[in-house]
């Protein structure tokens, strides 16, 4: 009969959840966790055996019922909040369970009539429910609204702003902030593609690197680079290109290119009249700056892209010169555009950060006009930055900058963030001057190099927490009303640091707190407090517990309960040691090298982050015999060893914290965009950004709309309108947001991810405003591209202005 075949496969599902549950409960409650899952387990065997029964079908309604019932009371109890993502693993698979019970009930002849009409419309119910929660997915869930800014508050007055994008972050401060209002939130939804240039770059094969490119734009000219340094200069309006010239630049790790330099020896008021008179006279009077992944500094004429001959020797400047042991680049190379301040460039640099010896991470400048090298800022002499004797090497393994400075002209200084010397993981031998600089702030003077003050935000970094970001140049008012020129500093902790510019003295309040220091990896000294900024919100970063553990089901949360109670989580800051620790946020941020965007005339910032915890663990010498290291500086994550020799150490073993569905442990979102106000210092809106179509469990396209939050990199870009633009999320989309409610109000589909900033400017010829966005792919996406593509609104359209688009 069909009921006996109903009957005999809900016996075995039920059988094999409840033994599943049984195992996985029974391991939980030895680590010290949850009896649910046990209980459960055992409940629902005996629900199968009872079914099994055709006599004691009763008594199995009766079971099943309080199985739910309680299952709904834990769950309520459980959940760290009683929202969509934490509720979901807690309840679907004992709803759907429940829900087959009840049909069950429903057609088994051995139920009274009464009672299979009860149990029918139930399981219709529950089912409904299912439905429901299942469309539910598609909306988005774990974000947060504050009090909207007061409409009657006056709008802060901006400075000027320039009408070029020159720097990376638009203009000299880093705000990335467009004072155009053509495109508004009342046509956004208008914007069609205007034109896609090509690059050409490879998309395939080693080395091929990761496109992070926000194109400069100067007059009706773009200035784009490829992850191997090819630059292209691309007419603004059409998309064809100017010029292209390739360096030829190759390297095996961290392959990319931020952006390039210009500079302009015109209007650079550095120089006096008489350098700047026969500077105009000369080629490359406007210059391309780039900085190479095979460690060169290299100039071109603006205008036809060819070498700069006074430029180094015939154009180049191989900064590879008395850093150590480079390996030809591939254990050092700037990773950041060259930051032009006045006739200098200030370039730093990514260091391999494997073993004691490692390159140099000295920060240094060069004169834009000849190469020459004006000052060398080294941690190992941080007082005596003078150009030093041409056969003199600078000190190895010191702290490096790969994050992109920013010059502060009406100070005189640039701000450096720096990361830690090698290794990263361990510092039991650090000295004194590398404690001191490491993941902090660094103010040296721009003219001479020498060091104005430092203000460090990690304490004996052993996280690889370096600080990822630009230090972005904002006016923040205090506890006093007052107004400070201040930097902002965003780090992977979560934190947001407002940092005096003219002291180094913090302008939000910071507490130095108590953190843990065992247990210890053998011969270290960890520092025992660290600074929490607690004047600004921080995003992404509460603590962990087993109840925050989550998955897509109840199997793979049950997974993550147990890892979790496996591993050593002492909150934040969590020691290294050799058991598997978890380390939260993450050496991925928290905020990553994207960056902030500001709204100058309202005084929100935006940012976005990700959230993806790790769980690690030292490896000595000896257990590290039964690993295959590579020399790589990351093999890759998830079961492999990442060579940190130092100490009694080889490595470090790095794992995502995830399910056996590949996909992270903790509580959707993970990945947001943020509003800050600045001057109330609150959040007022945070949403989930990205949706699992591109990236699901294992790893494999859901093609399902769903805005679970995705991890984020690159930045945004706020204009003046009232819009955030942002592509750096998993799925392959730009989107625009309402910057004072964070909705949602358009989306372009892209060929694949993009994790650069979007470039926002306005045709000096037509007056047309463009977004543009380089699209090369996302982070663990297997597809890639090799498109710079720029929308603007259909003719006609720049003038039609919503209500909320001022002209």
């Amino acid at each position: 009969m069909i009921s006996d075949g109903c009957r005999v496969a809900f016996v075995l599902v039920s059988l094999a959840v409840g033994l599943a549950l049984v195992a996985g409960g029974f391991q939980l409650v030895t680590l010290g966790g949850s009896f649910y899952y046990l209980l459960a387990g055992i409940a629902y065997v005996a629900l199968g055996a009872l079914f099994l029964v055709r006599s004691r079908v009763s008594w199995a309604i009766s079971l099943s019922v309080a199985i739910f019932v309680a299952t709904v009371l834990w769950a309520l109890h459980d959940a760290p909040d009683l929202s969509y993502w934490p509720l979901l693993p807690r309840l679907v698979v004992p709803a759907i369970l429940f829900m087959l019970s009840l049909l069950l009930a429903a057609v088994l002849p051995q139920v009274p009539a009464a009672t299979r009409r009860i149990s029918a419309g139930g399981g219709v119910a529950v089912l409904l429910g299912l439905v429901v929660t299942l469309v539910e997915a598609f909306s988005p869930h774990g974000g947060f609204r504050g009090e909207a800014p007061d409409k009657a508050r006056v709008a802060s007055a901006v400075a000027p702003q320039p009408d070029d994008w020159q720097f990376y972050g638009r203009n000299i401060n880093g705000t990335r902030y467009v004072p155009y209002t053509q495109i508004g939130p009342g046509n956004v939804a208008d914007l069609k593609v205007a034109w896609v240039y090509h690059t050409g770059r490879r998309t395939t094969g080693a080395g091929a690197g990761v496109d992070e490119n926000t194109p400069m734009q100067v007059g009706p000219v773009l200035y784009s680079c490829t992850p191997e340094d090819v630059i292209a200069a691309i007419d603004a309006d059409s998309g064809r290109q100017i010029w292209r010239f390739d360096p030829h630049a190759h390297a095996a790790e961290h392959v990319s290119c931020r952006g390039v330099g210009y500079y302009d020896v015109t209007r650079d008021d550095s120089l006096g009249d008489a350098d700047r008179q026969v500077a105009a006279d000369q080629p490359c009077r406007q210059r391309i700056l780039v900085s190479t992944v095979d460690a060169r500094l290299f100039a071109l004429d603006a205008h036809t892209g060819q070498l700069c001959a006074g430029f180094g020797e015939n154009g180049y400047v191989d900064v590879k010169k008395n850093m150590g042991p480079t390996e030809g680049g591939r254990r050092y190379h700037p990773t950041a555009l060259p930051v032009v301040m006045g006739h200098l460039a200030v370039i730093g640099g990514w260091v391999r950060d494997i073993v004691h010896g490692e390159p140099s991470g000295v920060v240094r400048a060069y004169d834009v006009r000849t190469g020459a090298l004006a000052w060398a800022w080294d941690v190992g002499n941080p007082d005596n930055p003078v150009p030093p004797d041409p056969d003199t090497a600078f000190t190895l393994e010191t702290p490096n900058v790969w994050a992109i400075p920013t010059y502060d002209k009406a100070l005189n200084q640039v701000y450096l963030p720096t990361g830690n010397g090698p290794p990263d993981y361990w510092g039991g031998d650090r000295d004194a001057v590398k404690n001191r600089f490491g993941a902090a702030v660094v103010a040296v003077d721009a003219t001479t190099g020498k060091t104005r003050w430092v203000r460090q935000l990690v304490h004996h970094d052993v996280w690889d927490y370096d600080l990822p970001s630009q230090p972005v140049m904002y006016d923040v008012t205090n506890a006093s009303g007052e107004k400070i020129p201040s930097l902002i500093q965003t780090t992977k902790t979560g934190h947001i640091f407002v940092i005096d510019r003219r002291t180094g003295e913090f302008v939000t309040t910071v507490e130095e707190r108590a953190v843990p220091t065992a247990p210890a990896a053998q011969g270290e000294h960890l520092s025992p407090t660290q600074p929490f900024s607690v004047g600004m919100p921080t995003i992404g970063a509460d603590p962990l517990s087993e109840r925050s553990m989550w998955g897509v089901s109840t199997f793979d949360q049950l997974y993550c309960r147990i890892m979790f109670r496996n591993s050593v989580y002492e909150g934040p800051f969590t020691p290294p040691g050799e058991k598997p620790y978890i380390e939260w946020p993450s050496l991925l941020g928290g905020m990553n090298w994207g960056g902030i965007s500001i709204d100058e005339a309202n005084d929100i910032l935006f940012v976005n982050d990700m959230r993806m915890p790790l769980r690690m663990m030292l490896v000595n010498h000896e257990d590290a015999k039964h690993y295959k290291i590579s020399t790589d500086e990351v093999p890759g994550f998830m079961g492999t060893l990442r060579p940190q020799i130092a100490g009694p150490y080889s490595g470090v073993r790095i794992d995502i914290l995830q399910s056996p569905l590949q996909v992270p442990c903790n509580t959707p979102p993970f990945g947001t965009m943020s509003a800050i106000d600045l001057r109330t210092k609150k959040l007022l809106w945070q949403v989930p950004m990205g949706t699992a179509e591109q990236l699901g469990p294992m790893g494999v396209k859901s093609h399902l709309p769903i805005p679970m939050g995705m991890p984020t990199l690159g930045g945004p870009t706020t204009t003046a309108s009232g819009l955030v633009f942002f592509a750096g999320t998993q799925d392959y989309y730009l989107r625009a947001l309402d910057s004072m409610t964070g909705r949602e109000l358009w989306k372009a589909t892209l060929p694949a991810g993009a994790v650069a900033a979007p470039l926002i400017y306005k045709s000096p010829r037509t007056g047309k405003e463009y977004v543009v966005i380089s699209v090369g792919g996302a982070a663990h996406s297997p597809d890639a591209a090799d498109d710079v593509i720029a929308y603007a609104l259909p003719d006609g359209g720049a003038g039609r202005q919503g209500a909320d688009n001022p002209p």
